[in-house]
C-alpha cells in the first residue's frame, strides 16, 4: 500500500520504490529498529523487499565480527545468495511461460 501511495504521488519509478525499501531496512537494521518491528508487527516486517536490506546488513555485521574486514563481504554473499539465486532461477522460469505485452 505504501509503495502504491508512493508511485502515484511522485515521479518515482518501481525501481525506485524497490531500492528505497531495501535502504529503509538497511538503515533500520543498522539501528536495530528492524528486529523490535518484528516482534511487534509480525509476518508484515519480514517481507522480501524490506528484509532484504535488513539481512545484508546483519550478515555484514556477524561476518565483520568473525572474519574481520573481509567478513563484511563474504557474511552478505553467504547469507542472501540463496534468495538472490532463487529470484533469478524464478525471473528465468516465468520468461519461458510468459511473453512481454507489445
Amino acid at each position: 500500500m505504501i509503495a502504491s501511495i508512493i508511485y502515484d504521488t511522485t515521479k518515482l519509478t518501481p525501481g525506485h520504490i524497490t531500492s528505497l525499501f531495501v535502504v529503509i531496512g538497511a538503515f533500520l537494521g543498522i539501528f536495530g529498529f528492524y528486529d523490535v518491528l518484528i516482534e511487534n508487527i509480525g509476518s508484515g516486517m519480514s517481507l522480501p523487499i524490506t528484509s532484504f536490506g535488513n539481512c545484508l546488513v546483519n550478515a555484514a555485521y556477524e561476518g565483520f565480527h568473525e572474519n574481520g574486514f573481509y567478513g563484511l563481504f563474504s557474511g552478505m554473499y553467504s547469507t542472501t545468495s540463496a534468495g538472490i539465486s532463487g529470484a533469478v532461477i524464478f525471473g528465468f522460469l516465468v520468461t519461458l511461460f510468459f511473453k512481454p505485452k507489445d
